[in-house]
């Protein structure tokens, strides 16, 4: 049945071969395609494993077998399908396969696949050594170069690496021998230190021992002599025992000779010594007052004497006190109004005194404070000149004289720093400045000292390269602290102080600062600044220490009076030689004044014993007022 069936499809198979060529054509390409698809996987296989030059020899090889296949015709399982034939060179050159016409060949269906199967192993087996063989050549000349290069590079890096293992070789006997040296220079170094060392120990222990025989020596004699302190001192109490003895039998001796005690006896010796002391007090006191007399009075002219020579003008006066003209002398008691009311109004609002005496046609105004006195001034000017005078008006007047001033200090100040050249300032440093117009320093005004101190400091500053800013700055402003009263400081920090406060530079204000050496000038400009205000003050004729010491002295009288409580004023009058303590009656009254004047006099000589000559006269004024009106 199986044979028949395949006679039946032979013939079939055949027939349909022979008679229809599109179909026999398929299948050829068919199986074209399979062979073609088995061949690339195959050298896809191989080219994994395999170089570059490989896979390009291997394809060279494909494209001749392709070029110089040629196909036959087979029909396997009644199948008709053409086979390609692989073409060599060689059988090329000999003829062989020939291209032919497509022979029919029939196949038993086991015999086609084993032929099959032989047919890809017969191509793929030279395939493979072809290739194999490819790569092997490409291999070798691809590798020889790089080999040769390898090896070039690994006698370069065996060169190096002994190179640098003798390098390091000698290096390291380097270190080695300079090792050695150190230890050796170090070993030579330590054994002179230890040798110094045990010279030094020697000497310290032979003085030591020196010196224990020296306290050995001396405690020795310290024994001895305690020994013989000790028998001393056993002999003096002995001694003083038969003294005390000879004493007592002496005192009763006397006392029954005497026919007095002990008491008595001392009694009466005491009186008489008692009496020759007083007498020959009294007459040493009578010497040394008639000494005194003579050497006051001798002193006294030879003060005088020197006080004329060197002031030919009383300048007092003209620094402490100023004059209000007149138009009349009417007008002295309209100025005192009635019952004093219109002075005392006019003293106790500007603070100053009103001195009205036998002057014709001018009121003195005396005060210590030349802001205050100028304020006095001004308001008694204006209202002698308006002529309503009346505590209202002496008000009125009084505060628009300190607005005048407080005005004329601000331009003072304005022209002093246009003058000084000193640009920038703070408000209140300006009117500070203005201030320093009514201040005296021995007798020198403040403002123009300050501004020639600025100009000296400049000049100075320029000449020597230091900074002359700061310099001009620092003269004009190094004596503001003493126009500033709220501070108890020395004038040259509270002069620093205020500076630093209205944001002048660090530099200006310890140069203002350290002016009178209170902190140790560490700038150039710190040292101009001082030394142009020696210069300043030494200049002939600049500076009256008798004036500052004669305000001073004044002043300190003042305040210890008003030091005393019930004491509602003081004032310091001719010249120093008295004052007068105006008191509240109410606090004080007539044996309380006594005393006042008794402790006012007691306290200015121990606290002024040495500061005037002469004597001081206390008064203490005590006015009680009563009034009353009738209707």
């Amino acid at each position: 049945m199986g044979a028949g069936k395949r006679r039946r499809s032979s013939p079939r198979s055949c027939s349909g071969a022979a008679s229809d060529g599109t179909s026999s054509v398929r299948s050829s390409s068919r199986f074209t395609r399979s062979e073609t698809t088995t061949r690339t996987r195959l050298g896809t296989a191989i080219s994994t494993r395999k170089s570059p030059a490989t896979n390009r020899g291997e394809t060279l090889y494909n494209r001749l077998t392709l070029a110089g296949s040629r196909s036959f015709q087979a029909g396997v399982g009644g199948y008709s399908f053409v086979v390609p034939c692989p073409v060599y060179p060689d059988q090329i050159a000999r003829g062989c396969c020939a291209p032919a016409a497509k022979r029919p060949i029939k196949l038993s269906g086991g015999e086609g696949k084993l032929n099959t199967l032989l047919l890809v192993f017969a191509i793929a087996v030279p395939t493979l050594l072809l290739a194999g063989g490819g790569f092997g050549v490409l291999y070798r000349l691809r590798l020889q170069p790089l080999q040769t290069e390898l090896d070039a590079k690994r006698k370069e890096l065996e060169k190096q690496r002994e190179d640098a293992d003798k390098e390091i070789e000698a290096r390291r006997k380097e270190a080695l021998v300079a090792a050695k040296e150190e230890v050796y220079r170090l070993r030579a170094e330590m054994e002179r230190e230890n040798r110094e060392k045990r010279a030094e120990i020697g000497r310290l222990e032979r003085r030591l021992a020196q010196k224990e025989e020296t306290l050995e020596r001396r405690v020795e004699t310290l024994e001895t002599r305690e020994g013989g302190f000790a028998a001393r001192e056993v002999e003096a109490d002995r001694l003083r025992g038969e003294l005390n003895h000879l004493l007592l039998r002496q005192r009763t001796e006397l006392e029954r000779v005497a026919g007095l005690n002990s008491d008595d006896a001392r009694t009466q010796v005491l009186k008489a010594v008692e009496d020759e002391t007083r007498h020959e007090a009294a007459r040493l006191i009578r010497d040394i007052e008639e000494q005194a007399k003579s050497e006051g009075d001798r002193r006294a002219r030879n003060i005088v004497t020197l006080a004329i020579q060197r002031c030919a003008v009383d300048q007092t006066s003209e620094t402490t006190v100023s004059v209000v003209p007149l138009p009349s002398d009417d007008l002295k008691g309209r100025i005192i109004g009635r019952e004093g009311r219109n002075i005392r109004t006019f003293e106790t609002l500007t603070g100053v005194d009103v001195i009205i005496d036998d002057m014709p046609e001018a009121v003195v105004v005396s005060a210590f404070d030349p802001v205050r006195r100028e304020i006095a001034r001004i308001a008694l000017t204006n209202l002698v000149a308006d002529g309503r005078i009346h505590p209202g008006r002496i008000e009125e007047m009084v505060e628009k004289a300190q607005g005048e001033v407080e005005d004329r200090m601000r331009e003072a100040g304005e022209r002093a720093v246009l003058e000084s050249g000193v640009t920038g300032l703070h408000p209140e440093l300006i009117r500070l400045i203005g201030r320093m117009r009514y201040r005296m320093s021995y007798g020198q005004n403040i403002l123009s000292h300050s501004i020639e101190v600025s100009q000296i400091s400049a000049t100075v500053a320029a000449e020597i390269g230091a900074n002359v800013e700061i310099a001009r700055r620092a003269g004009l402003l190094h004596d503001l602290g003493k126009v500033y009263y709220e501070s108890d400081q020395p004038h040259a920090l509270v002069s620093r102080d205020l500076m630093l406060r209205y944001g002048e530079h660090e530099e200006a204000a310890h140069a203002a600062g350290a002016h009178h050496n209170d902190i140790e000038p560490e700038t150039a400009e710190a040292v101009i600044v001082t030394t142009a205000d020696a210069i300043s003050a030494a200049r002939p004729g600049a500076r009256r220490e008798m004036l500052e010491n004669y305000v001073r002295r004044l002043q300190k009288l003042e305040t210890i009076g008003d030091a005393f409580p019930g004491v509602e004023k003081t004032y310091a009058v001719q010249a120093g030689r008295e004052i007068r303590l105006m008191v509240r009656p109410g606090e004080v009254d007539d044996l309380a004044a006594i005393q006042l004047a008794r402790a006012a006099a007691k306290k200015i000589e121990e606290e002024m014993a040495s500061q005037y000559p002469g004597q001081i006269k206390v008064t203490v004024i005590r006015e009680t007022r009563a009034t009353d009106y009738a209707k």
